[in-house]
């Protein structure tokens, strides 16, 4: 299980240590099946929101507050559906703001099994989502972790092998 550890270091006031296997279970993570971009994703995050503010305000002005259901059975056994058989991401820019960067910081550095590397702004790295899963099942023969570029321009081939980021 140590393969799949990912570390955020180097230029930061905190050194991250990440398991992702564990990721399944963080409301979070985003559908990459879905998932077009990290500016449509929170926009769409947003406008779904205010919809559905908007759809209660309407409902309890018209009908009166009403207390939830308890029957949330089919509800539930849909998410179990969706997390066995769904392809996974979760957004970078959290883990990146855990390890506090430095002041001189101003790239990250993808590490890779092969010892490829791609470097990214500080910046592009806030946008960055990291791939867990693929049809319900951890990423074994090519992660521990994907990236995906937060504007989306790789979904179909995501930086493979990735095992660390390093700040400088």
């Amino acid at each position: 299980m140590i393969d799949f550890i990912v570390t955020i270091h180097g230029k930061t006031k905190h050194t991250i240590t990440i398991d992702p296997t564990v990721w399944i279970f963080d409301d979070r993570k985003i559908d990459l099946n879905e998932w077009e971009g990290e500016e449509k994703r929170e926009s769409d995050e947003l406008e779904k929101y205010k919809k559905n503010i908007s759809a209660q305000w309407d409902k309890e002005i018209t009908e009166g507050a009403q207390i939830p259901r308890r029957d949330q059975t089919n509800r539930i056994r849909n998410k179990k559906e969706a997390l066995i058989d769904g392809t996974f991401g979760m957004p970078f820019a959290p883990f990146l703001d855990n390890a506090t960067p430095l002041e001189e910081a101003s790239k990250v550095v993808i590490e890779t099994k092969d010892k490829t590397t791609y470097i990214v702004s500080l910046e592009e790295a806030r946008k960055l989502v990291i791939g867990f899963s693929k049809n319900g099942k951890p990423l074994r023969e090519d992660g521990p972790v994907h990236v995906y570029y937060g504007d989306g321009s790789n979904k179909e081939q995501p930086i493979l092998h990735v095992t660390g980021f390093r700040i400088e």
